[in-house]
């Protein structure tokens, strides 16, 4: 299988300026790889560093050390060595982020909120109307609502379009924060469902999934935060090349 993200040897602290500059280490030497069509969870208990981790994937942080690969256009790109513009670029069309917290501007409808990253990606203005539209449907927000700004919606709702829009682009690698945390039993499972077939489409998923249930529904493997035996347990590839 191709390997679709890879970091390498990522060390992370955190220094705390207004405490006396305290240096707190969150993770070291951090050595993962994710293939295409398979979804790893990170564990371990809280503090470990998971939800510090993701965001480093996604380039919200910075790690103090190491690499992270992504297939970008058919090329591997290291996220820390690259230019904001490229970044950009990245983030709209290879790497995929549901957060916990749906951030958006204010006043914009649920249907254009969902629809806007497929526009972002080229996705032609019906087209991209008409995945959002089957998007929410399918994670049950009524249509009385679709041209409501989210910010007037509950919690649970909320989630469901930020989940909406997340999954609106096929993006090569999505990282997944804690997506079911505010659902229903019955919006869970298409949240399964929907991460069941973007896994068939042969996306590289990275997510910290805290019900169980879910968890042993869309995880491949686990990847533990704080053992370091675990997380060097992984074959020493390269974005793009062929695991076997």
């Amino acid at each position: 299988m191709i390997i679709r993200l890879h970091a390498k040897g990522l060390t992370k602290t955190f220094t705390l300026h207004t405490q006396g500059g305290i240096v707190l280490p969150v993770f070291d030497n951090i050595d993962l790889a994710v293939k295409a069509g398979e979804c790893v969870c990170l564990h371990g208990p809280s503090g470990a560093g998971k939800s510090t981790l993701l965001r480093s994937l996604y380039a919200n942080y910075k790690p103090d050390e190491g690499q992270i690969l992504v297939e970008h256009m058919g090329e591997p790109l290291d996220l820390l060595a690259a230019e904001p513009w490229e970044l950009v670029e990245i983030r709209r069309s290879t790497i995929g982020y549901v957060s916990q917290f749906l951030r958006v501007i204010p006043r914009i409808g649920a249907l254009d909120v969902v629809a806007e990253p497929a526009v972002a990606n080229g996705t032609p203005a019906d087209e991209a109307t008409a995945k959002a539209q089957e998007l929410l449907m399918r994670l049950r927000i009524p249509k009385r609502l679709w041209s409501l700004a989210p910010a007037t919606f509950s919690g649970g709702e909320q989630q469901r379009v930020n989940i909406a829009r997340g999954f609106i682009v096929d993006y090569p690698v999505l990282l997944l924060d804690e997506p079911t945390a505010s659902l229903d039993a019955a919006n869970r499972q298409t949240v399964v469902e929907l991460i069941n077939e973007a896994k068939s489409r042969g996306v590289a998923i990275v997510g910290i999934f805290h019900d169980e249930e879910v968890r042993e529904a869309v995880a491949d493997r686990l990847f533990e935060i704080g053992n370091q035996s675990v997380a060097m347990a992984v074959p020493a590839v390269g974005v793009g090349e062929v695991c076997s």
